[in-house]
């Protein structure tokens, strides 16, 4: 008997999954590009473009590509999606408290 026939059949994605991953995963990477190169934006709105379509990568990698799920591996994969999104919090909202205050305390003259 081979190990193939043992693990569980959606154990990993589906070509579909991958690909639907793989554009999502484009298109969030194009938006904010795209946003700053054609300066459509100011710059308050083009961070918050940046900062969503950041968040919305990681998710998209932690579902599709990592498959983390709150069903499977008796709760771990929730625990894992929790303290992913709770770093997730801390560092994007830690880089803007600080680049905020550091462009409040900049003498620009």
């Amino acid at each position: 008997m081979s190990s193939a026939s043992i693990e569980p059949a959606n154990a990993h994605g589906s070509t579909k999954s991958y690909v639907i991953g793989l554009i999502l995963s484009l298109v969030l990477t194009v938006i904010p590009f795209a946003a700053v190169m054609m300066g459509a934006f100011s710059t308050p709105v083009t961070i918050w473009v940046i900062v969503i379509t950041a968040v919305l990568q990681v998710l998209v990698q932690l579902v599709l590509f990592m498959h983390l799920n709150t069903k499977a591996d008796e709760g771990w994969n929730m625990m894992s999606f929790v303290f992913t999104v709770t770093i997730l919090v801390l560092v994007v909202g830690g880089s803007l408290w600080i680049m905020h205050h550091l462009h409040l305390n900049m003498m620009i003259g």
